[in-house]
């Protein structure tokens, strides 16, 4: 929680997202990489035959981190400019350098760059998080394989499945999305030393014309960033595009998120299954009796602004004209950090609940057991006919006595005789009842399905992701 209480304060910050993602889209962590992008260029520029110094080099080497803020501020009142702010403050700090910081450069190879740095390691945060989800819920899947409950359709009582096969399809699509995560992160593709408006000019005017020198610094910069694919081309920025399909991902998680978290909120009211609920936990402030799905609905709440922030970065890139205009800016500072930072609030919440299911299997009996009669008709008539009855006589009976017992349920409220009806009439005398009305037999192959899902798909990722795996999300509230 922040201690500043006086003045607005994002909840994503305050109170949602982890400390992780908050220092990630800190100032800190943002000037102190336009510094490193700084003396990324100074480094390549000078192995490239520009007259810098071993000095100047080591100068802007020894004050990556000691950034003035105040000083910074000051500048920019002045200047009303972000990055000459910094190149003056940077320039205080490493004298010697001053002359060289920003040699060739335009203001957005220290912000576009940048931005790309902050994502490419904003999603490796979120691909830990997913990586994680996917191996609670596929543990959970694994626990429940075998427990039958009814399926809904419509939001009405459907053939059974499984408590583990219905979670197979949560953790399913958590999967698309580290899928849809993992295309974005490898093809994440480094804006460089592109120039003004992308042709590079200023870069070849320092280099005297020669083309392959400038070429040359782009792959360096890009290289020494930690980049190993280089934009083919740019105008003064890299195609805001980027930032839309990188959000499009982060609003699948939070909707897969969304998805999850709605269905545990209908199970709770069946009270077939909860979110954790911590001992001393309050539920609600008048009804002392409640365990209201607190975390679930946070996440559906949160996943909904995730959905429709993520919009924004779509609409930016449709409205740049031409190399670039200046109104992606004020946009791109909100909708971009928003965007991380609820989909690792919501991945938080996620992995917490898919941690701490709770389960109630008598529960869920007792709703199989109201309904199971009449899914088992149909294979009450088949034995029926077997052991010798007439199709179309069983079947009028059933349907007699199905209407029977339904009126019993829906007016009256009792529970549901149907079977007991069935084993009063002599037609379906000698039935084995108690086999024909076993659950397990209702289920298909969802056990089955559960265990050739974990091996086929969250095999591999437990393989492939073993050494992020073990995260633990302690919420704050």
């Amino acid at each position: 929680m922040t201690d500043r209480n006086d003045t607005y304060v994002s909840p994503l910050e305050g109170r949602y997202a982890s400390r992780e993602m908050r220092e990630l889209f800190s100032a800190q962590r943002k000037f102190s990489t336009w510094r490193r992008l700084w003396l990324a260029l100074a480094e390549s520029q000078k192995a490239l035959g520009l007259d810098i110094s071993d000095a100047q080099v080591r100068q802007l080497r020894e004050h990556l981190d000691e950034i003035d803020f105040a000083v910074a501020s000051e500048y920019e009142k002045k200047l009303r400019h972000d990055v000459m702010a910094h190149i003056h403050a940077y320039g205080d700090a490493a004298p010697e350098a001053r002359a060289i910081i920003h040699l060739g450069a335009t203001s957005q190879y220290v912000g576009c760059n940048t931005d790309l740095i902050t994502m490419r390691e904003g999603l490796e945060i979120l691909r830990g998080r997913l990586v994680n989800v996917i191996d609670a819920m596929a543990a959970f899947a694994e626990k429940h394989r075998e427990l039958p409950c009814l399926g809904f359709t419509h939001y009405q009582p459907a053939q059974m499945v499984t408590v583990g096969k219905r979670a197979t399809l949560w953790c399913a699509d958590f999967i698309r999305d580290l899928r849809d995560l993992e295309y974005r992160l490898e093809g994440l593709e480094f804006r460089g030393a592109k120039g003004t408006t992308g042709t590079q000019a200023s870069f070849l005017a320092l280099f005297d014309g020669d083309h392959e020198r400038v070429k040359a610094l782009d792959r360096m910069v890009a290289e020494r960033m930690g980049f190993g694919k280089l934009a083919a081309v740019t105008g003064q920025t890299y195609s805001r595009k980027v930032d839309a399909a990188i959000a499009a991902v982060l609003a699948g998680i939070g909707a897969s998120v969304h998805k999850l978290c709605n269905d545990i909120r209908l199970l709770a009211n069946l009270k077939e299954m909860e979110e954790p609920f911590e001992t001393s936990q309050v539920g609600s402030s008048a009804m002392a009796y409640k365990r209201n799905p607190m975390r679930c609905e946070r996440a559906t709440a949160l996943s909904r602004f995730l959905m429709d922030v993520s919009m924004s970065p779509l609409h930016t890139f449709a409205e740049q004209w031409f190399e670039r205009t200046l109104d992606d800016s004020a946009n791109k500072r909100l909708a971009i950090s928003e965007c991380f930072l609820a989909a690792d609030a919501v991945l938080l919440i996620a992995l917490n609940v898919a941690s701490g299911l709770v389960v109630y299997p008598a529960v869920i009996a007792a709703h199989i057991a109201a309904e199971l009669p009449f899914m088992a008709s149909e294979n009450i008539l088949m034995a029926a006919v077997r052991a010798g009855g007439d199709r179309q006589d069983l079947h009028e009976r059933i349907r007699r006595h199905s209407l029977a017992a339904a009126e019993q349920v829906k007016q009256h409220g009792r529970a549901n005789d149907l079977i007991d009806r069935l084993q009063g009439d002599e037609a379906f005398a000698g039935l084995d009842f108690q086999k024909l009305l076993d659950p397990a037999a209702f289920v298909g192959r969802a056990p089955q399905q559960v265990d050739e899902f974990i091996e086929s798909e969250v095999g591999p990722i437990r393989k492939q992701y073993a050494g992020l795996l073990g995260q633990k999300s302690e919420l704050s509230v």
